[in-house]
């Protein structure tokens, strides 16, 4: 069994922002679990919200039961990618971030679309997780 070891890095030529890394390094993982884009829909299939935040909550409510179905931690998250519908105002995803997920800034990359799947989905998050056996 390997020893996982997940660092969170910022150099000091980039500007440091708490809510994401700028870079994060993996040693040890035995594997990555790629979780695909998770948008606001419940277990049922019914889409949870019309705002951003309602929906951004539920989104990442799914990628964290996708992480827990193979036993991995949004600890080991090493990469989101966030994309908001255009129009959007990234800060709304923002602050439901932090209401489900806390701080646990990761490298993150935030994208504008001009649709998703559904034209009702205003955000799809997917997760990048390096995970020890």
């Amino acid at each position: 069994m390997s020893s996982l070891q997940i660092e969170h890095r910022n150099p000091s030529a980039l500007h440091h922002n708490p809510a994401f890394t700028h870079v994060v390094t993996v040693r040890g993982a035995d594997a990555l679990v790629f979780v695909g884009g998770q948008n606001a829909v419940d277990a049922a299939g019914n889409i949870v919200g019309e705002t951003l935040s309602t929906q951004a909550e539920q989104a990442l409510r799914n990628v964290l039961a996708a992480l827990a179905f193979v036993n991995a931690t949004q600890e080991q998250v090493v990469r989101l990618g966030i994309y908001l519908v255009q129009g959007q105002d990234a800060s709304e995803a923002f602050a439901a971030a932090r209401r489900i997920w806390g701080v646990h800034p990761t490298t993150i990359t935030v994208l504008s679309v001009v649709a998703l799947a559904n034209p009702r989905f205003l955000v799809e998050i997917e997760a990048t997780a390096a995970i020890a056996a």
